[in-house]
């Protein structure tokens, strides 16, 4: 069986440093030689993409369950493209995907410190936000960059967008610790990198799980939450 190159996903809080590491080990990957391809989520760039662009910048209002599956969708529609480049061997980095879809909406349903209005509808659970996902290709490796809200607050830029709360990336850091156990084991393709550290400090220990996956896997790609 001809090697495939690997999936690799950066997840975290908002303003964790995900897009400077992603950028930092892009450029090592080319300089290694191989072929890689950044991909972020949401894509704003496809007609469902700008539909969660104007959610995202508070330009329009929608359900949560809408706005869930319309990231959904999303995914959906560059699933094919992943399969596609990694069969070519050219390795996916992907900043941000399933995980992050299923952290913020089952968040939105947790507890807040402000009493939120009543809503006819019932709450995002993990099972029902982890269903429109289930079979996307799984990644061969996922960081969760885990750094705290309150860290995360004083970085450049925080709060510019809907999601950028204190408040809520603390009830998001919750549920990616619950996703996190549930993905973990002793294949490590969940690991938690401690984005407090220094930029050089987080790069090197990212590199450390990444190099050894380069030369490609022998395995097919696999779907998530099937079995």
């Amino acid at each position: 069986m001809t090697k495939r190159a690997p999936f690799i996903v950066i997840e975290g809080l908002d303003r964790s440093g995900k897009t400077t590491q992603i950028e930092t080990i892009r450029q090592r990957i080319q300089n290694s030689g191989r072929d890689v391809v950044c991909i972020k989520f949401p894509d704003r760039a496809t007609p469902i993409g700008q539909m969660i662009d104007s959610y995202l910048r508070s330009q329009s209002d929608l359900d949560d369950h809408v706005v869930h599956l319309l990231f959904s969708a999303n995914r959906w529609e560059l699933a094919s493209t992943i399969i596609s480049y990694l069969n070519q061997g050219k390795i996916v980095l992907c900043d941000r995907y399933a995980f992050s879809g299923i952290a913020f909406s089952v968040a939105k349903s947790l507890p807040t410190e402000v009493e939120s209005p009543p809503s006819d509808l019932p709450p995002i659970t993990l099972p029902w936000a982890r269903a429109p996902d289930a079979s996307l290709p799984a990644p061969d490796l996922t960081l969760f960059l885990d750094i705290a809200p309150q860290v995360a607050r004083v970085r450049g830029g925080y709060g510019e967008e809907r999601y950028e709360k204190e408040d809520l990336q603390r009830r998001v850091r919750s549920v990616f610790g619950e996703i996190g156990r549930e993905m973990s084991g002793e294949d490590r393709k969940w690991v938690v990198v401690d984005a407090g550290l220094s930029l050089s400090a987080v790069s090197q220990e990212i590199w450390g799980y990444v190099e050894p996956l380069l030369d490609g896997l022998d395995s097919s790609v696999g779907r998530l939450w099937t079995e």
